[in-house]
């Protein structure tokens, strides 16, 4: 179903358009997370510290997919909103074709340089064998999990945010049982999980294609006929997709650095990490897919002239985030420990605590940071790529700075963790600041008749 956000009331618009995507990315985190549960239930501690010492190069990737997603969603969402149809299809061609490309491109390369940053990162020899095998595994899907991303970002950018998560559902259901089979019933230990989520993502990129394809193919471009790549195109959406892509990619380097650092405290405390910051991605995303939401509802009005329904949005979004808030700062500063025991039974007692007081420490800033993504989310929507970026950097280098100075001076593992609410507390008054100013409306088309309307 496509919809159109320039018209009817924001909170309505962006609820019913959200809760599918915040469903999706549920299920789409369960990837991260039952790899994790499974390699410490049914594996050992040091099967969940080796698939977690190499999350934050596989993040890095991540962060590739998520920030083309962007830069093809908001287009797309642009060229949608002003409703023509044929260049918005050349956006979605140029895209499909620029990271088929760009996947084969980085799988090659982190092939080739796996073991290097698996030592770069000072993994610990017990779990580097078996992180190796992991990060491998996963590389070689990397196509799957770009593609995925593309149609994901269409979808969402046309206002149908229902069809991928029906993929999701059955691929995630298919991502666990796989999970449960290749290393209970097959032994195949922490290769298994990465199999399991290797098969599971190719089947729901390539079904998702097949339904974008068929979608697109039921609208009319009009007199625009659209081409199978555009240069002009191509650079139109890197100019979204590169610096977003470079704002998630500095923050995987970061999160790589403050990895060496933990992975200086041994297993227990690098598996209690591991376990802790899969739940505290998990929240994070949730946060950052209504932000995405938002962001595709900015950029149509954007793109229609509407600037008035944009500031109504962001205050619907304020509301919703919320709301999303508040039960995971619940959960994960009360019932931390219960939390962290789905990775490890009574026998990791060192690994629950480890995790349960970087959870502690960060859930209360939740709502701090997804201020931040609100704001960052209208930014974004109206290509203002300068004031979202250096809100993000500020961030990460506090959060990274903060974490070697702490670790230098001999601290415990649990100070390092007060390095994330500052950066966030730092960052949202930045991004809110750069909203309120209004420079963001510079890069939008002149208001129309009406325009300003709620």
């Amino acid at each position: 179903m496509i919809t159109d956000m320039t018209a009817g009331s924001p909170s309505r618009i962006l609820w019913r358009f959200s809760i599918p995507m915040l469903v999706s990315v549920i299920f789409q985190q369960l990837y991260n997370i039952v790899d994790s549960v499974v390699a410490g239930q049914f594996v050992g501690p040091d099967a969940l510290a080796a698939v977690g010492a190499s999350y934050p190069i596989t993040m890095i990737f991540m962060a590739v997919a998520t920030g083309s997603n962007i830069g093809c969603s908001v287009v797309v969402s642009q060229l949608f909103g002003a409703r023509d149809y044929g260049r918005m299809k050349t956006a979605v061609n140029t895209s499909l074709v620029s990271i088929l490309g760009l996947s084969a491109v980085l799988t090659a390369a982190g092939l080739l340089s796996c073991r290097a940053m698996m030592a770069m990162l000072h993994t610990p020899q017990g779990i580097f064998a078996d992180s190796e095998t992991y990060l491998n595994i996963y590389i070689a899907g990397l196509a799957f999990l770009f593609l995925y991303n593309i149609c994901t970002g269409v979808f969402t950018a046309l206002g149908d945010s229902r069809t991928p998560l029906y993929f999701l559902i059955a691929s995630s259901l298919g991502n666990i049982v796989l999970d449960i089979l290749f290393v209970t019933a097959f032994h195949l230990g922490v290769a298994g999980v990465a199999w399991a989520t290797f098969i599971a993502q190719g089947v729901s990129s390539v079904l998702a294609l097949g339904a974008l394809l068929r979608r697109l193919k039921a609208v009319p471009h009009g007199d625009t006929r659209p081409q199978a790549f555009s240069l002009p195109m191509l650079g139109r959406i890197s100019a979204i997709a590169i610096p977003s892509i470079l704002q998630q990619s500095f923050i995987s380097v970061g999160n790589l650095f403050i990895q060496r650092i933990v992975n200086g405290y041994g297993a227990t405390v690098i598996a209690g990490y591991a376990g802790a910051v899969k739940l505290n991605t998990f929240a994070i995303t949730c946060f950052t897919t209504l932000a995405n939401g938002l962001s595709n509802f900015s950029a149509q009005n954007i793109g229609a002239a509407r600037l008035g329904r944009v500031k109504s949005g962001l205050r619907a979004g304020l509301l919703m985030a919320l709301c999303v808030v508040l039960p995971f700062t619940l959960l994960f500063f009360a019932g931390s420990g219960m939390a962290m025991r789905l990775f490890v039974g009574a026998g990791g007692a060192g690994v629950i605590d480890a995790g349960a007081v970087f959870l502690r420490i960060v859930s209360p800033f939740y709502a701090v940071i997804a201020m931040k993504l609100m704001a960052d989310a209208v930014l974004r929507g109206a290509g203002d790529m300068a004031a979202f970026m250096i809100a993000t950097f500020t961030d990460l280098l506090l959060r990274v700075a903060l974490a070697v100075a702490i670790a230098a001076h001999g601290a415990p593992a649990d100070a390092i963790w007060f390095a994330w609410p500052v950066g966030w507390t730092v960052a949202a008054i930045l991004s809110m600041g750069f909203y309120l100013s209004g420079w963001w409306k510079r890069k939008c088309p002149s208001a129309a008749p009406g325009g300003e309307a709620a």
